[in-house]
């Protein structure tokens, strides 16, 4: 019960941190802060793991619309790359995700020059049937950014077709999370076919999934890719 109670409170903190990030996409940065700045006890604790589960994305105001960092912000941040670190063992999307976290840490804070100072491999990727591939780009969706090039971009830009197919499932499936996520990606990648109508369909997701954060963040991040921000 212990455990199932402290997993509870780690989604509501994620979800809650996910609102945050939308609130401020949505204002056009004009929201000066998003992480909490307390971290020390067990709230800390929690706001550190919300920040590691949320990803590159807890940054995602300035990194796209080029809003200087609040250094109370980049700290925790920070410290929450420098907490979790993978482990060995880790899965391929769990490293990766914490290299895109040390790539935007290094990006906002000059000081940073630890963590893996290379790309994880892709092989897991490239081997990957279209369905596959789309789930693990949706949990890799941070890594979808303006200008920002890495192997899973790359790996992902050799198969717009098979990510449209995916995200077109995913619709299908209602999974609207997945959905989300594949249709950033797919912003940002060239050889999408014009049939997908993904403006009309990343729509459709947002308004399906409308009660959860994590959908309007990958949306609105889309959006304002599709209308030329940077990061």
């Amino acid at each position: 019960m212990e455990q199932s109670g402290a997993s509870t409170r780690l989604q509501a903190a994620v979800q809650d941190l996910a609102s945050g990030v939308v609130s401020a996409l949505r204002d056009g940065g004009h929201t000066r802060t998003v992480l909490p700045a307390g971290t020390d006890g067990e709230a800390g604790d929690l706001v550190l793991a919300a920040v590691r589960v949320l990803g590159a994305d807890a940054m995602l105001p300035g990194l796209l619309l080029g809003t200087p960092p609040d250094p109370a912000e980049v700290a925790v941040f920070r410290k929450a790359v420098e907490a979790y670190p993978p482990r060995a063992d880790a899965v391929p999307t769990v490293r990766w995700s914490h290299w895109g976290m040390a790539r935007t840490l290094r990006r906002i804070d000059p000081s940073f020059s630890s963590g893996p100072p290379d790309e994880p491999d892709t092989d897991w990727l490239d081997e990957a049937n279209w369905q596959s591939l789309t789930h693990r780009l949706a949990v890799l969706a941070p890594l979808a950014l303006p200008d920002e090039d890495c192997a899973v971009r790359r790996a992902a830009g050799r198969r717009p077709v098979d990510v449209a197919r995916g995200f077109v499932r995913a619709v299908r499936r209602r999974d609207w999370r997945q959905a989300a996520g594949a249709g950033r990606w797919l912003t940002l990648l060239p050889g999408v076919p014009d049939t997908l109508g993904l403006e009309a369909g990343l729509d459709f997701v947002e308004l399906m999934g409308e009660r959860d954060p994590h959908v309007a963040l990958q949306v609105q991040a889309a959006r304002l890719m599709r209308t030329g921000a940077r990061g």
